[in-house]
């Protein structure tokens, strides 16, 4: 393809994609398609021949849309928000096109400053200290993983955790060769700080070496909020590492009324929160934060003769702060989003969408037969109905069926998940283009289709 192609077919998917993003409300939310119908239209095997590229988007359009879920959909409640802002698709877009590589400072020297001055500007936008370094990942497994490495070689070999936690937790610590302990939550489904402290005790008395700890700063279940200043005492005292995984809630952050959520984070070693959620940059972007930098580089550090260069010992080489020699530059889609959108602009999405949480958790609350099973300090809402009569696993059946009918109508997205051993519907509010109206439109819908 030769530049000037390039520039025709690149104005052709930059007006696919405005139409789509202009157009999206108008599809249904979650694909309708069968298992294997996609891959059924297309090809066992690649081509011969080179294609046309109106072949290319005549099957974009007619085979890989209609088999999306929309995630940028208006009535997108399902899983957690992962709106990208088009000014950071674009972002996304220009470090694509510019193909280079962060294998050290030399290799590309933009793209590891740009990433230093956004992690900072991140920092800064949720309130942490100077005392905190950032490094862009891929995704918070990825950080957890860094982060439990980084634990191990600390000392120790067992890892406190909460049922609440997130599976990705007990994948890295598998990984990285540690054994998992859950923590007693609380009826508000947050860790309990004297329960780890007793769990610890009764580990070291069996001779154990405990190694971390894993808070969490907005579960995925139903955002619930781990004591972390209570539970910082406890890591302090027995000197074992706190990892916060702020993944989700990290965003809300950059909002000062949000920030007790996660009093005491201070005091935490590590934290993860994930900006291509909620606060809308374009996946993927996970930002790990460490308060001992040089621990980091220590178990993460390679220098192969290949990516010395003389200016090393005065700049950040970034492949000694994560997995992966090389990376993106991704740090153009938080630069191009912020800067596009300014902290206030990011600021009033998120204050709407909690407002919006806290009307429909009203709504519920005030209807016969229905519940909001946990608090809503963000913007997710946990609820269930439950007509008179019904219990145990009869119930379940039941939630689960209605939110099936909600997701097979096309007309909203919905994600149910066990919480205190039953099944329930969360309503993840986030979306870019959700306003009062799509958020009202789907308690009428719910109330309509808990009945077959």
């Amino acid at each position: 393809m030769t530049p000037e192609e390039f520039r025709k077919r690149g104005h052709q998917l930059v007006d696919w994609i405005a139409d789509y993003r202009t157009k999206v409300a108008d599809f249904n939310v979650m694909a309708q398609t069968a298992p294997g119908e996609i891959r059924a239209q297309l090809p066992a095997s690649p081509p011969e021949s080179a294609e046309s590229f109106d072949a290319i988007f005549s099957d974009l359009e007619e085979i890989i849309l209609p088999g999306l879920s929309h995630w940028q959909h208006p009535s997108f409640f399902g899983y957690f928000p992962s709106s990208g802002l088009l000014s950071s698709v674009l972002g996304d877009y220009a470090s694509t096109g510019l193909g280079v590589l962060g294998l050290s400072w030399q290799s590309s020297p933009a793209l590891t400053e740009l990433e230093e001055v956004t992690t900072d500007w991140m920092r800064q936008m949720v309130g942490l200290s100077n005392n905190w370094s950032g490094v862009i990942q891929d995704t918070a497994s990825t950080c957890t993983l860094i982060a439990l490495i980084c634990a191990r070689e600390k000392s120790g070999n067992i890892v406190y955790v909460s049922a609440h936690s997130h599976s990705s937790v007990n994948k890295a610590a598998v990984l990285a060769g540690l054994t998992t302990h859950v923590v007693e939550h609380d009826q508000y489904f947050a860790m309990r700080a004297d329960a780890l402290e007793a769990a610890i005790e009764r580990d070291l008395a069996a001779g154990l070496k405990p190694c971390a700890v894993v808070a969490t700063t907005g579960t995925t279940v139903s955002t619930a909020l781990d004591p972390i200043e209570s539970i910082a005492r406890v890591a302090k005292k027995y000197d074992i590492w706190l990892h916060v995984d702020a993944a989700m809630a990290g965003s809300a952050m950059i909002l000062p009324e949000c920030r007790s959520m996660w009093q005491g984070i201070e005091d935490a070693d590590s934290l993860v929160l994930n900006p291509h959620k909620w606060l809308g940059i374009a996946f993927d972007c996970s930002l790990y934060y460490v308060r001992d930098a040089q621990h980091l580089i220590r178990v993460m550090s390679t220098n192969p003769s290949y990516l010395q260069s003389s200016a090393d010992t005065q700049v950040k080489n970034l492949r000694d702060w994560g997995i992966p020699l090389g990376r993106r530059f991704r740090a153009l889609k938080i630069w191009f989003a912020v800067r596009e959108q300014g902290v206030s602009g990011l600021q009033k999405r998120l204050r709407r969408d909690m407002e919006n949480a806290q009307w429909l958790a009203e709504q519920v609350r005030a209807t016969p037969n229905w519940s909001v099973l946990a608090p809503v300090p963000l913007q997710t809402v946990c609820i269930r109905h439950q007509p008179k009569g019904l219990e145990g696993e009869d119930l379940d059946r039941y939630t689960q069926a209605w939110a099936e009918r909600v997701n097979r109508s096309g007309k909203a997205y919905l994600t149910p998940a066990i919480l205190d051993g039953r099944w329930m519907v969360r309503v993840s509010i986030g979306a870019i283009l959700t306003e009062r109206e799509h958020v009202e439109a789907l308690w009428v819908l719910m109330q309509q289709l808990v009945r077959p």
